[in-house]
């Protein structure tokens, strides 16, 4: 409906630009139309009069009432139309363009609100991406639904998709997972160990420790260290791994493709790559360390890429990585990174730029920390010592879907509350069993009127302006906006969005029945009511399945 409106605006100025009733104008790509927050203020409301007017220097009301006077609306969608304010034109529409939406939404059913604006084009989405050195947290459990339900976005909104899982399996802090196994290898057969700062101390170690001595014996008491702590590194990053994508596909999410860091330095991949962009002249020595020209590109200041000892920086390995990325076909790049990685962003488009690709075609989309809460007190948590609530726990004790739609229900960029025993109520308190609820009772009025006769109506079958209570038209209203909040979700990589959206219909849906009665004496009137609820099912349905939340068909 926002495109319908622009629409209109542009072809209307347009018209009255050629008849003279306005001066030559410059419209913006995108005429901005927005939804008032009054709802006495219209449907729609656009600002196009008051950027007209500061382009031609004449009063924005002037403009605007020349627009209105001239609206050309070939749809015969407008009821009316206002001007408020220094400028703003109002637009009001018809009850019948709502009512008919109900039409659209059964023909389309599952394609509902499925776009084609991405045009087929490649696009990767890269998350989670945590080392294999421990199980995911709830961090990473955040940066996961984040990442699957942009990836679901995407798809939806006609891109080729593909999610990946960068392994971070090369480096020292690989190194150190081996040697925590070994010291707690050697513990297990009575070897008194100073534990050392920098290694692992979760009982997951130990575990691991314990299998190899198990299978294996003592015979790593006596071996090579050097190699031992290579075997227990290899042993115990294939163990952590696998952990890792069995919580992941208990969580929803699943990858199309895991890529090893070690892959990056086959055949001095990443020297090489270094070699040729200080040959181009974006790398320059300081005679013991190698540094990238990042304030080319605008960054605060260089950045090594080199150590003086010349170990390789993540740097270095991430701009391998991107090259990598664009040399497989990807248009567009998403990476979800934790917030504490927000200064890492302006190198990271450094290094691409230097690669000849466009700063724009890689997104990046930053997490922020979960506080996690139990009864509205904060649950302590300690990565160092290795006592951390794990993704595991969480659902464990909550499910899937509470945990993918409590992570959703703020921006990613925002801290997040996540209170453990708010996700396991079946109350309004809870967001999910709220919106699941909803679309349960639906499921349970259609099963009603199925067991005392009444068929299930179609569009043909029913008569669409009986339904015109106030909060009917606002279910239609709602659900007409469907299409449009998901191109913007889908646009602004927002998931974010959909769970505000599904609260906001969970809420009209049941303030509705709690007014009205779907089934009664009334056949024609049952039968619109019926009907009407199950449009909202399939956007309750498409919305959820986005957001790969289950939609029971009781609670």
């Amino acid at each position: 409906m926002k495109n319908k409106i622009a629409r209109i605006l542009s072809d209307t100025i347009r018209d009255c630009i050629s008849r003279g009733l306005l001066p030559e104008i410059n419209l913006p790509g995108g005429i901005e139309v927005e939804v008032p927050g009054n709802p006495e203020h219209g449907d729609y409301a656009s600002n196009i009069a008051m950027i007209s007017a500061a382009q031609v220097k004449q009063n924005p009301r002037k403009i605007a009432a020349v627009i209105e006077a001239n609206l050309v609306d070939p749809g015969n969608i407008l009821e009316k139309t206002q001007i408020a304010g220094p400028g703003f034109i109002n637009f009001y529409i018809k009850n019948s363009v709502w009512q008919n939406t109900l039409q659209i939404i059964q023909e389309k059913n599952e394609e509902y609100g499925r776009l084609d604006i991405g045009g087929a084009q490649k696009v990767q989405v890269e998350f989670v991406s945590a080392n294999p050195t421990g199980p995911l947290h709830i961090g990473h459990a955040r940066g996961a639904v984040v990442g699957d339900v942009v990836a679901n976005l995407l798809k939806n909104a006609g891109y080729a998709v593909d999610k990946e899982y960068y392994i971070n399996d090369a480096g020292n802090q690989m190194n150190n997972l081996g040697k925590s196994v070994l010291y707690r290898y050697r513990e297990l057969f009575g070897e008194k160990i100073e534990f050392p700062e920098n290694c692992y101390r979760g009982d997951y170690i130990k575990d691991i420790a314990g299998d190899i001595m198990k299978k294996e014996g003592n015979k790593y008491l006596i071996s090579d260290e050097e190699a031992t702590i290579r075997y227990f590194t290899g042993v115990a990053g294939g163990v952590i791994l696998e952990g890792i994508k069995d919580d992941l596909r208990d969580f929803g999410v699943f990858f199309d493709n895991y890529f090893s860091e070690r892959e990056l330095y086959k055949d001095d991949g990443v020297a090489e790559l270094l070699d040729s962009l200080q040959k181009q002249g974006f790398i320059y020595s300081d005679g013991e360390t190698l540094w990238f020209k990042t304030t080319m590109y605008n960054d605060e200041k260089d950045r090594v890429v080199v150590r003086k000892n010349g170990d390789p920086t993540y740097f270095a390995a991430d701009i391998a990585y991107h090259k990598n990325k664009y040399a497989r076909g990807y248009k567009m790049i998403v990476d979800i990174w934790g917030a504490d990685h927000h200064g890492y962003m302006p190198r990271l488009w450094s290094g691409i730029q230097a690669l000849g690709q466009d700063k724009s075609s890689l997104k990046i989309i930053l997490v922020q920390l979960v506080n996690l809460l139990r009864a509205g007190e904060p649950v302590a948590m300690s990565t160092r010592s290795g006592e951390f609530v794990t993704l595991r726990e969480v659902l464990d004790e909550v499910g899937k879907d509470a945990a993918r739609y409590n992570f959703l229900m703020r921006r990613s960029d925002s801290h997040l509350d996540f209170d453990l025993e708010v996700a396991k109520k079946q109350s309004n308190e809870n967001p999910v069993y709220y919106v699941q609820y909803a679309h349960a009772r639906i499921c349970s009025i259609l099963k009603m009127a199925e067991e005392r006769g009444i068929a299930l109506p179609e569009y043909k079958d029913i008569d669409p302006a009986l339904l015109r209570e106030q909060e009917e038209i606002n279910l239609m209203k709602m659900m007409a906006k469907y299409p449009e909040m998901i191109e913007g979700a889908a646009r602004t990589l927002e998931p974010h969005r959909i769970t505000f959206y599904l609260n906001e219909l969970a809420g009209i849906f049941h303030s509705y029945y709690n007014k009205n009665k779907v089934i009664s004496e009334n056949e024609k009137l049952t039968a619109a009511r019926l009907f009407l609820l199950r449009t909202v099912l399939i956007v309750f349905r498409n919305a959820l399945n986005i957001l790969g939340v289950g939609a029971p068909e009781k609670m």
